[in-house]
C-alpha cells in the first residue's frame, strides 16, 4: 500500500468512524487497575491502617495476585504520596498531614470551579443524567448507612463533571487527591455532619448544572469545595490541638 493510499485509507477510517458505524469497545480493567482500586479503597476505608509496614508479597497474598500486578499498584500509590517505599522493609501506609489537607483543597479550588463552568458549557442530556444519578445513589446510599457507597458515588459524580470539561488529565489528578482527602477527611466530616447533610450539600450544584447554568454552578462548586474544606480543616486543626495538650 503506497503512502498516499494508506492516508486515503486513514480518512475513510477517520470518517466512517466519525459516522458512528461502529460503537465503543468495553474493555475490562487490567489486573493492575483492580489491585490499584482495591488497595486504594482498603486504605481509604482503613482497613490498611496509616503507619503500618506491608510487604508486596503478604499484600499479593491477600489479593491472590501476583507480585507484579501489586507492585506497578504501590508505584502509583507511592506517586500520589499514599504510600512510602522503605528500603529492605516493604511499603508503609502514609498518613495525610494537616498541611497535605490545606493544600489539597487549595487545588480542588483552583482547578474545580472552573472545569465545572467549563463542563456546562459542554455537557448534554445524558451526561447531565449521569450526575443526577450519582447524586440519587448517594442518598440512597447514605439513607441506607451505606457510607462506603456513599463516596464511591460521591467520586463519580465530581469525576463526571471534571470529565466533561474535556480534561481527563486533571480528572484522573483529582481523583487521586480525593483519595488523600478520605483517608483523614471521611470520618472527620461524618462527626461534623450527617451523610444526609453530606449529601444535600450537593443538590445546588446537581440543580445548577442541569439548568445548564455554567456560573452557578462553578460557584456552587466553589461553596461546596470550601464548606467540606471548613469542616474538616476545623476538626482536624482541633483534634491535632487537643492531642498536643494531651501530651506530658
Amino acid at each position: 500500500m503506497s503512502f498516499a493510499t494508506a492516508n486515503e485509507h486513514a480518512r475513510a477510517s477517520g470518517e466512517e468512524a466519525r459516522g458512528g458505524g461502529l460503537g465503543p469497545i468495553t474493555v475490562p480493567r487490567s489486573r493492575t487497575d483492580q489491585v490499584l482500586r482495591a488497595l486504594t479503597d482498603a486504605i481509604v476505608e482503613g482497613r490498611l491502617v496509616p503507619g503500618t509496614l506491608h510487604s508486596v508479597g503478604s499484600l499479593a497474598e491477600q489479593l491472590g495476585v501476583s507480585r507484579t500486578p501489586v507492585r506497578e499498584a504501590l508505584i502509583q500509590l507511592s506517586r500520589r504520596g499514599m504510600v512510602g517505599f522503605e528500603r529492605n522493609r516493604g511499603v508503609r501506609i502514609l498518613e495525610t498531614t494537616l498541611h497535605d489537607l490545606e493544600e489539597i483543597f487549595e487545588i480542588r479550588l483552583w482547578i474545580e470551579p472552573p472545569a465545572t463552568r467549563q463542563a456546562v458549557h459542554r455537557l448534554g442530556t445524558p451526561e447531565a443524567g449521569i450526575v443526577r444519578e450519582h447524586f440519587e445513589a448517594m442518598h440512597a446510599a447514605a439513607r441506607q448507612g451505606r457510607l462506603a457507597e456513599l463516596w464511591r458515588h460521591d467520586r463519580a459524580l465530581h469525576r463526571t463533571i471534571v470529565q466533561c470539561s474535556g480534561n481527563l488529565r486533571a480528572a484522573q489528578y483529582l481523583d487521586g487527591l480525593r483519595d488523600l482527602v478520605l483517608m483523614r477527611g471521611a470520618t472527620t466530616v461524618h462527626r461534623a455532619r450527617s451523610p444526609l447533610e453530606i449529601v444535600e450539600d450537593h443538590r445546588p450544584l446537581v440543580e445548577a448544572i442541569e439548568a445548564r447554568d455554567p456560573e452557578r454552578a462553578a460557584e456552587e462548586m466553589r461553596r461546596h469545595i470550601r464548606t467540606t474544606a471548613d469542616l474538616v480543616l476545623a476538626l482536624e486543626r482541633g483534634e491535632r490541638a487537643g492531642g498536643a495538650r494531651g501530651r506530658p
